[in-house]
């Protein structure tokens, strides 16, 4: 590319482009690069049921890269890593690779808090996240992370967290987008988590410009879709609102599964 060339994608850097495909998976277009988060693409994990609209192939072909928050059954999916390929490159908290490679997957690179790796033109950071990263029933026991993701733009997924004050650290990230947690899969939300009440004070310390919220709306307890259902199908909403009454400057964009945001709004 030429000075020039440089110069005017400066100027005008290319749209970022995000796919809630539910829970805690999105598309992320950003630099030309596919980045999928935490792919969940089956309907059944246990005994919770995808309630929402399930992906399509479509959604997740042409992936270039996997972000792994954490190694619980509803963030890191065989099943799901298998139908993206045993080619596509996986980002991994430290510790989580020997389950990802066990399965067939080996181009993998493990993150530890701190860390920073370069893919293509971007540049993918691990961050603290206060959950828990073991994975039933024998392990491995792992630090949960999230993600900052530079490039054109920056983009922060939290993966699955409840409130820190290590999230005020972001705020010198300059973020764009920031993918906040806002509900759970069931009736009740036990620690390491955050409701849509927990994640506007997430959003205070973060100061993205624009936030998305994930990790609702999409997987209920099988059979169990009538009970409490205002805590699947409202906790997006409820931070949007909660968040225009009492946050400034920060766009909140709800989406259903499926649904899709580009960063400028304008766009």
């Amino acid at each position: 590319m030429s000075a020039t060339e440089q110069n005017q994608a400066l100027a005008h850097p290319r749209p970022l482009v995000f796919t809630w495909l539910g829970h805690a998976t999105v598309r992320i277009e950003l630099n030309g690069v596919s980045l999928i988060t935490d792919p969940v693409l089956v309907n059944d994990i246990g005994p919770i049921h995808r309630y929402a609209r399930p992906p399509d192939p479509a959604d997740w072909a042409g992936v270039d890269i996997v972000l792994i928050s954490h190694s619980h059954l509803d963030h890191l999916d065989l099943r799901s890593l298998a139908m993206l390929g045993s080619a596509t490159p996986i980002v991994v908290p430290a510790g989580v690779a020997r389950v990802v490679r066990g399965a067939g997957h080996n181009r993998v690179t493990e993150l530890a808090t701190g860390e920073t790796m370069t893919f293509d033109t971007l540049s993918i950071r691990a961050v603290s996240a206060l959950h828990s990263g073991f994975r039933p029933p024998f392990g491995p026991r792992a630090t949960a992370i999230g993600y900052v993701i530079r490039g054109d733009h920056v983009v922060h997924f939290a993966g699955d967290t409840g409130l820190s004050p290590a999230m005020s650290e972001l705020s010198s990230d300059d973020i764009d987008v920031s993918l906040l947690p806002v509900g759970g899969w069931g009736p009740t939300l036990r620690g390491g988590h955050m409701d849509p009440a927990i994640a506007v004070e997430a959003l205070r310390l973060i100061r993205p410009r624009m936030a998305i919220p994930i990790h609702w709306g999409t997987f209920w307890p099988r059979g169990l879709r009538w009970f409490r259902r205002e805590l699947f199908e409202r906790p997006g909403y409820t931070f949007a609102e909660l968040a225009k009454a009492s946050v400034n400057n920060i766009e909140v964009v709800a989406l259903q599964p499926g649904g899709q945001a580009t960063f400028p709004l304008s766009l």
